[in-house]
This record gives structure tokens, C-alpha cells and sequence, in this order.
């Protein structure tokens, strides 16, 4: 259903509009269920599957032992015969364990039994930094899965998105990797249509448009970007944001484009800068867009070294202030 037909709205937080996507979809196909550490009666630990567990029972809504490795392997048995699997992994943090299952497994079997079988699972997990958390619940490590071909990697920034690239994953034949912004699970709220829509998986869009320079990121760093771009027209820096929605595959067409117009560029993300995604896209604007360039591309990112705990924790993500000094950067080289 195109939103184009939606009147009715809600206004939602982040973490709310996940929840409403799941709600939805369980309602419309029945193959749909969702499962994980605490999602059952305990709604879940950030509330995502909050009254999922009264209104469609236990068949469908699973409360699994603390086994990453368990709940996204006994999930991808369940795609393989055609149920339509949304697994929760608490924190991303916690995947780890469960690698194997999804590299070996997850991303590979359609390929692996030349398109015998398709996995249309979700496997949903918070991530990043910002909520004062103990080890293991911070990381940004959204590079890990973009190295494999068999998976989508979505990483909204908005209720609306959220809700919207939620749906398109659970319908998507494939195995998506369902990235949420915890630090932004409740910071704002936005307005999302009752109902089902899509939103298309590998599309960018353009938060602000600027022709001084072009300011790339996603998820959690779109508000600081966005801040960032809005207080530089002061200085007379008209900054265009584009939010990439979905790192893998990436809308690389729309950043070359976004490229051409201001011929300068500055990539914000939280995760580590060695290895990181704005590697990849300084690489595809060399590559692409080479003789557009005026200048150096500028990275704003995380540090490489372990994620700190909360009394160092401000330090290391990247802030409006940083984002601003690298958007500057880039644009008066």
C-alpha cells in the first residue's frame, strides 16, 4: 500500500513505530512471529514487543534462553520452511555468539541450495551508544554485516522510516538486518501512518538540501548531522544531508549524485572510523565522481579503540560541535 493513501496518523516514538510495524505485519500474515530474551511477557527489554504476547499468544510470540546462536539458527529453520521469523537479539552487542548462524547460514543458504530455499527473516537488534550502558551494549558494528552479500542491512533514523523499512523487510524474501537506533528509541517523536506501508529497502533520502557541501550518515547520527547543518548556515555553509536508510545495499547513486552538485563531502557514523562505511563511500566518490571533487573527503566518526564506558562515553560519539568542525572542514579546504 503506497503511503500516498494513508489519511489517519499516529504520532510515535522510534522504539513505538517498531513495535506498530510488528503489530501490523502478525496481523495481515499469520507466518509472521517474533522471538528473543524477555519479548514475551515482558514486552521485551526496550518494550518493542510490548502486548504483542496478549493480543497473539505464545505460538508466535517466543520467549527464548539467553542463546544468540539458538534463537537466530532455530529462525532460520523456521524461514527455510516458510514461516516468516523476526528474531530479537537485545543488544547488538550480544550477537556476536550467534555470527556463525548468521554468516554461515543466514546470509548463505539461498545461495549455498541455488534458490531451493529463501530465509524471509528479520533479525531485528538495538545498537549504538548514548543510553549509559555497561560493556557489550554500545557498539556500532553495522561494517560486520555489509561484508555479506546475502543480507540487507537497514538502519532507520525516523518513526516514520522505522515503521516503514520494518514491513519491507518481514515481506523481503531475503534475510535483512534489522539495525535500531536505541539513543533515539524515545528522544523524539514523528508522525506514521495507521496501517501497512512501505518503505523501499536501498534508497536513500535527502534530510536537507544544500549546495556547499554534502553531508552523508545514518541512524542515530542524522539528528546531530541535521543540527550541525542547520546551525553552519550562520556561517554561510549551506550543508545538504542525505540519511542512507540502508548501508547495505547502499544508494550509491544517490550519493554520487549529492556529490556532483557541492563537489565536497563530510561521512558522520558512530562506529569506528578504520574499516568503517565512510571508507566506502569516500571510495565509491573516488571511483565514481573523481573529477567532481574540490576537496579532501572529511570522516567524523567513532575512535578506534573499544567503546568506553559512560563517564568517557560523550567523548566518543561524534556531537553537532564535531559533526559542525568536519562539515566546515570540507567545505572551506
Amino acid at each position: 500500500m503506497s503511503t500516498q493513501e494513508h489519511e489517519a496518523t499516529q504520532n510515535l516514538t522510534l522504539v513505538q513505530s517498531v513495535r506498530d510495524a510488528l503489530a501490523t505485519e502478525m496481523e495481515l500474515d499469520d507466518d509472521v512471529l517474533v522471538m528473543g530474551e524477555d519479548v514475551g511477557k515482558n514486552g521485551g527489554v526496550f518494550r518493542a514487543t510490548e502486548g504483542l504476547y496478549d493480543e497473539f499468544g505464545e505460538d508466535r510470540v517466543i520467549d527464548t534462553p539467553l542463546a544468540e546462536s539458538g534463537i537466530i539458527g532455530t529462525a532460520v529453520g523456521m524461514a527455510a520452511m516458510g514461516l516468516k521469523p523476526v528474531p530479537e537479539i537485545q543488544f547488538s552487542g550480544f550477537a556476536y555468539p550467534g555470527f556463525d548462524q548468521i554468516v554461515s547460514h543466514m546470509a548463505r543458504l539461498r545461495t549455498r541450495s541455488r534458490s531451493r530455499y529463501t530465509l524471509p527473516m528479520t533479525l531485528r537488534m538495538p545498537y549504538g551508544g548514548g543510553i549509559r550502558a555497561p560493556e557489550h551494549h554500545s557498539e556500532s558494528k553495522e561494517a560486520f554485516y555489509t561484508h555479506e552479500a546475502g543480507l540487507k542491512v537497514v538502519m532507520p533514523s525516523t518513526p516514520y522510516d522505522a515503521k516503514g523499512l520494518l514491513i519491507s523487510a518481514i515481506r523481503d524474501p531475503d534475510p535483512v538486518v534489522f539495525m535500531e537506533p536505541k539513543l533515539i528509541y524515545r528522544a523524539f517523536r514523528g508522525d506514521v501512518p495507521e496501517g501497512d506501508y512501505e518503505v523501499p529497502i536501498g534508497e536513500a533520502v535527502t534530510r536537507r538540501e544544500g549546495s556547499d557541501v554534502s553531508v552523508f550518515t545514518y541512524g542515530a547520527m542524522t539528528r546531530p548531522t541535521m543540527e550541525a547543518a542547520e546551525e553552519l548556515t550562520e556561517e554561510g555553509i549551506d550543508a545538504e544531508v542525505v540519511d542512507l536508510r540502508t548501508v547495505s545495499p547502499m544508494d550509491r547513486e544517490a550519493i554520487v549524485e549529492s556529490f556532483k552538485k557541492t563537489g565536497r563531502a563530510c561521512v558522520v557514523h558512530e562506529a569506528p572510523k578504520t574499516g568503517g562505511l565512510a571508507g566506502e563511500i569516500t571510495a565509491t566518490l573516488q571511483e565514481e565522481a573523481l573529477l567532481y571533487q574540490e576537496a579532501p573527503v572529511k570522516r567524523v566518526t567513532g575512535y578506534d579503540v573499544p567503546y568506553p564506558l559512560y563517564a568517557l562515553e560523550d567523548y566518543y560519539l561524534p556531537n553537532a560541535a564535531r559533526v559542525a568542525d568536519g562539515i566546515k572542514e570540507a567545505a572551506e579546504f
